[in-house]
């Protein structure tokens, strides 16, 4: 007998649902014993038009609260997934730092902003091999900071959170995006709870289970 589309969609999700839990328990394995981002073998694949169907940047970009003219870090950027997308939108006025602890990973970043159609935006993005926890920027020097699905892949989540807070203006912008098929994906319930400990007011959430934005702000008063 021919198995119904209902049929065949409970069998995908069945699967589906069997690589999240093999995935998650790998990588919470691993990570027991070591430091493990994202390796740059996997940039290609996070930066595709496969990804950008499941997590349009646009609406990441729109939910993060990115503006013309602002200076803003893309924290964990990988080989730039979502940073020209950015770059654009602050324009020739703004700035996008493109930071990530693998080197290798951002000379992909480096190759893609060295194409002819890049060149527009070259000017407007600044490449830093850089560890969450030590961010070359002065204090209350930075307009926004997008964390796109890398969070959780930090070992000491608050030192980081508590770094970016630090290089935020008074009522900038810290965005936390999540994506469900991510081996280290939270809940928007455990964003909030980090965040909160870190010292950030909840602005906004966006999104759903499967792809959400939390939006924070750096209170208007200290570091």
């Amino acid at each position: 007998m021919i198995a119904t589309i209902a049929e065949i969609l409970l069998i995908v999700f069945g699967f589906f649902l069997l690589y999240l839990a093999v995935i998650r328990i790998l990588s919470k394995t691993l990570k027991r014993h070591f430091q493990i981002p994202a390796p740059a073998f996997l940039g290609h694949f996070l930066d595709s038009g496969f990804r950008r169907l499941l997590q349009p940047p646009d609406k990441v970009i729109q939910r993060s609260g990115i503006k013309e003219g602002m200076r803003v870090i893309d924290l964990g950027c990988g080989s730039g997934a979502f940073t020209l997308f950015i770059a654009r939108v602050v324009g020739q006025e703004g700035k996008i730092y493109a930071a990530d602890i693998q080197p290798k990973m951002l000379r992909q970043m480096e190759n893609k902003l060295d194409k002819e159609e890049n060149q527009d935006i070259k000017n407007i993005v600044e490449v830093i091999n850089a560890s969450a926890y030590e961010l070359p920027f002065e204090n209350n020097s930075i307009d926004a900071c997008c964390m796109i699905t890398v969070l959780q892949e930090i070992p000491d989540r608050i030192k980081a959170l508590r770094e970016v807070r630090r290089i935020l203006k008074p009522g900038g912008i810290l965005a936390v995006t999540e994506f469900l098929i991510d081996p280290d994906y939270s809940l928007k319930s455990t964003t909030i709870r980090l965040c909160n400990e870190a010292e950030f007011i909840l602005d906004r959430v966006y999104g759903s289970f499967w792809n959400y934005t939390v939006r924070f702000r750096k209170p208007s008063h200290g570091l």
